[in-house]
């Protein structure tokens, strides 16, 4: 029996080989929003997984945008000379593969500490600080300063600053852009009644609410070309009572549907982090990715949040339940998932051909059908 996870899904002119995505995951690691040889080692690694899709870490849109000293960008032409370098290397050292990158704007969780570090907001006037924006001068955590709300004609700023970003992207060759719209970052706070206490056309009702978020993914869509792939980060919930929940979530689908987003990727919380009340477990955030799936038909959905198990992200896929999985930790933790996931589904992977003699004798078609020689 062939494996639906290892099937391949089409998103616009771009043909994934199977349905695992390697997930966004910050890296805290850039100078200056600028890519280094830290980013050419890890996407170098995350690009040889086998996943039919690596997404990129989320790369501000602008220098205030990053959540951290520490985090890729795109707002700058030495950013995008830096990002060219990186991916390039990786490419011109392994096999074909789809790599795309998440763009966004920290908003409010701007100016924060590296995880390691302890994650804190640093406060104005230490060193490597800078002012938070967001739609509303309301604190992320409770004892942290407000961020300063943002002027209509910062707003319309923002939204050009992505259109820059996207031109970026296509200049680098990627082949997708998920536009970050969760864990309580700009996009995000304006979606959220949390974040989002606007008297004005960008707060209010759920209709004024989407509206910088829709205006995002419309103006991106304009310039990324016709034939690439765009998609959104949501969270469906934010896991508070009277916050974002999955019903407004979905109506915000259907708003992009309209649009032909290509995916929507499907995680949750971040915007309240001293109120939400998480049940975690294993794919604790699948049954919301289900819901949107059931209720937006046609577009494609993607599920993240502890699927570890090959035999899991199976059934997710295979039953329905969304269209594509996408691992995050669980590929840091084990680069190789997909590989060791063929073998146990009986299916096939592309790998370097460095690597294709350590293809197990038991599965030997792991790494496609080859024979290696022995000297």
């Amino acid at each position: 029996m062939s494996s639906a996870l290892f099937s391949p899904i089409k998103l616009r002119g771009l043909t994934l080989p199977n349905r695992i995505v390697v997930s966004p995951m910050c890296q805290y690691s850039a100078i200056d929003g600028s890519a280094n040889d830290w980013h050419l080692i890890h996407w170098g690694q995350m690009a040889m997984s086998g996943a039919g899709l690596f997404l990129i870490e989320a790369t501000a849109t602008a220098r205030e945008g990053r959540i951290t000293q520490g985090c890729l960008g795109l707002y700058s032409d030495e950013n995008e000379a830096a990002f060219k370098r990186a991916l390039d290397a990786v490419r011109g050292q392994l096999p074909p593969s789809h790599i795309g990158v998440q763009i966004g704007h920290a908003g409010r969780k701007a100016s924060s500490r590296r995880p390691w570090e302890g994650g804190s907001l640093i406060p104005l006037g230490e060193p490597e600080s800078w002012q938070p924006v967001g739609p509303s001068a309301l604190v992320h955590i409770p004892g942290e300063a407000p961020a300063r709300e943002l002027t209509r004609d910062e707003i319309l700023r923002m939204i050009d600053e992505f259109v820059t970003v996207a031109q970026r992207c296509e200049r680098l060759g990627l082949d997708a852009i998920e536009l970050h719209g969760a864990h309580g970052y700009l996009i995000h706070e304006f979606l959220s009644p949390i974040a989002n206490q606007r008297s004005d056309d960008f707060g209010g009702s759920l209709e004024n609410r989407m509206r910088f978020p829709l205006a995002v993914y419309d103006a991106v869509r304009k310039v990324w070309p016709a034939g690439k792939p765009l998609g959104m980060r949501v969270s469906t919930t934010d896991w508070v009572e009277g916050g974002w929940d999955v019903e407004e979530c979905i109506v915000f689908a259907r708003e992009l549907a309209k649009r032909g987003c290509d995916w929507i990727d499907c995680s949750s919380g971040g915007v309240a982090p001293a109120l939400q009340k998480i049940a975690v477990g294993p794919g604790y955030q699948v049954p919301n990715a289900e819901k949107i799936k059931q209720a937006v038909p046609g577009m494609p959905v993607m599920a993240v949040g502890l699927i570890t198990d090959p035999h899991q992200a199976e059934e997710i896929v295979a039953s329905g339940k969304s269209d594509m999985v996408a691992l995050a930790r669980g590929m840091l933790y084990n680069p190789r998932w997909p590989w060791h996931a063929a073998a146990e589904l009986g299916a096939s992977v592309t790998g370097p051909k460095q690597y294709w003699r350590s293809t197990p004798r038991e599965h030997p078609k792991v790494l496609g059908d080859v024979k290696v020689g022995q000297r």
